[in-house]
């Protein structure tokens, strides 16, 4: 990922607060026939390694986990995004010389996938996987509430994945190239939007 030094995140603890934040990630390896990606749910352990590992797991159906070749994998984690419209710019009345362009928090975490199958660490997966995802309803479901011999019908259906991260990529383009003035027609314009993304990319704006 191309990463402008101003656009970098630099500090770990915030790059996996952004990993996060993105509910949904795509995991992304090299097959027998070519590139295979699956927009996955992802959980992270920071204390496994250096930088973290990630934990998930896919349908056995999945063909991503049979035909995937030895060697680096890639989980993409896309935060919120925005347009910036030239008109957010009150550089602009001056003398015109600005172009839109689009405001977004990325992660490509790197690593070598294992894809695994045996029943006790895929229980330990999906139950710790269910209580991230459930941890804020008030009423939050527990694996523990389905039958026993039902969940481990449904467990021989799902292959899990690891993937020790060897290097993070973290950037974060927020409008911080533009002039203070600039910065504030942007933190303004798209934090009067109905979108809950602009107003996410609104509160990130350096003031």
């Amino acid at each position: 990922m191309y990463i402008p030094t101003q656009f970098r995140i630099e500090h770990l603890p915030e790059i996996h607060a952004a990993m996060r934040a993105t509910r949904l990630a795509s995991l992304v390896t090299m097959g027998q026939d070519g590139l295979m990606a699956t927009p996955l749910p992802m959980m992270l352990d920071p204390a496994d390694g250096p930088f973290g590992t990630l934990y998930a797991h896919v349908a056995k159906a999945n063909p991503q986990w049979r035909a995937s070749v030895p060697g680096e994998g890639m989980v993409i984690f896309s935060g919120p995004d925005a347009y910036v419209s030239p008109s957010l710019y009150p550089s602009k009345q001056r003398d015109g010389k600005v172009v839109p362009t689009w405001n977004y928090v990325a992660v490509h975490a790197y690593g070598v996938p294992e894809f695994f199958e045996d029943a006790a660490p895929l229980l330990n997966v999906v139950r710790r996987l269910t209580d991230l995802h459930e941890g804020k309803r008030a009423d939050p479901w527990a694996v523990s509430d389905a039958p026993e011999s039902f969940i481990q019908s449904q467990l021989k259906g799902i292959v899990g994945v690891r993937l020790q991260i060897t290097r993070l990529e973290g950037k974060r383009k927020v409008s911080q190239n533009r002039q203070p003035e600039d910065r504030a027609g942007v933190k303004a314009g798209l934090g009067a939007s109905e979108s809950l993304d602009d107003r996410a990319i609104a509160d990130m704006v350096p003031g």
